[in-house]
Order: C-alpha cells, then sequence, then structure tokens
C-alpha cells in the first residue's frame, strides 16, 4: 500500500516516468524536465527510493556532490488482485489507475499540439485508433499478454540496436492499449 502511495503522486509519477526514459539521471536533470525546484526533485524522488521504486546509480560524473538515479526495475506493475480483499487499498488503486490515465492523455495531447513539428514520417507512423472486440476475459487477459510481449519484442531490438550503434531517427514511443469491458 505504501509503495502504490508513493508513486501515486502527480508529480512522483512524471518523475518516474521521465527517470524510466533517460535510464539514469540527477536531480537537477529531472527538475528541469519537469521544471520543478531541484529540492523538490530530491524530496520526492528519496521517497520513491524509500518505497524502492528507484534506486541510486552508479556518478557519471567527477562531481561527487550529484547523486544519480535509476528505475529499481523494468517497471510498476499493479494488480487488481493485490487489491481485491481491502477496500481502502483498491480505492488508492483507482486513484493511481486515474492518475496514469491523466498522465498518458497529457502526453498524447502534447503530441497532437505540436505533431507539425514531427514531420510526415513520424505523424504517418503514429496512430489512433479503437477497436471493439468481443472477447471473454479469459481471451482478453491473452490478448493483452501478446500485445505486451510484442511490444517489449521491438523494446529490445529498438535497444539491441542503439546499443550497436544505430541512433539514427530513433526517438522515445509511447504506446498505450487499454483493453477493458463496458456495457452499452
Amino acid at each position: 500500500m505504501g509503495t502504490l502511495k508513493a508513486i501515486a503522486h502527480p508529480l512522483r509519477l512524471r518523475l518516474y516516468r521521465s527517470l524510466f526514459v533517460a535510464g539514469v539521471a540527477t536531480a537537477s536533470q529531472l527538475a528541469e524536465q519537469v521544471d520543478e525546484a531541484v529540492s523538490l526533485v530530491s524530496y520526492h524522488l528519496r521517497k520513491l527510493a524509500e518505497h524502492g521504486l528507484i534506486e541510486e546509480a552508479e556518478p557519471r560524473s567527477a562531481d561527487g556532490r550529484e547523486r544519480w538515479w535509476q528505475p529499481a526495475s523494468e517497471g510498476v506493475s499493479v494488480r487488481d488482485e493485490d487489491f481485491r480483499d481491502a477496500p481502502e487499498q483498491a480505492a488508492a488503486h483507482t486513484a493511481f489507475a486515474r492518475l496514469l490515465v491523466d498522465q498518458r492523455s497529457e502526453l498524447y495531447r502534447t503530441y497532437l499540439d505540436g505533431r507539425h513539428a514531427w514531420g510526415p514520417e513520424w505523424n504517418r507512423a503514429a496512430s489512433d485508433s479503437e477497436t471493439t472486440l468481443r472477447l471473454t476475459a479469459a481471451e482478453l487477459k491473452r490478448l493483452n499478454e501478446e500485445l505486451l510481449a510484442l511490444a517489449k519484442k521491438y523494446d529490445d531490438e529498438g535497444r539491441a540496436a542503439e546499443a550497436a550503434g544505430d541512433t539514427e531517427g530513433r526517438e522515445n514511443v509511447a504506446l498505450h492499449l487499454y483493453g477493458f469491458p463496458f456495457r452499452t
């Protein structure tokens, strides 16, 4: 519950996402990205570290005063079954999920507002689609697992190519997939 509360803070979630994209960064670098004071960012980074979400990284410069941070794992996984028997925790889970949706929507709105700057190649590659499927819960679970595995395959290949020096044209790409039941 404490870990969920730690990351379910708007600034902490933005910092975690920025750090995840960067791989490693200092509080100063992250403060610049989120447009907040370094002291405030340092405080929130320490809170994330207290809950095992991030950890100190090997220094990347000779300046011993700089603290470098990195994600402590490959991501955060929050599952409904972790909260099913505790209503107060379920409320925190819902609040966290809503915060994720809000930040993901803001990220996409930022792209939409500035898409002209990306050029035709990126705009043709970007997608916005919705598909309505008729599935069972088991089929939806399997579909989600397969989509995540496919996304991870592409990420692994891209990171390997980048590590080999193939950096031309590579950008961070957000892929948001939602699969949920609804009734009309």
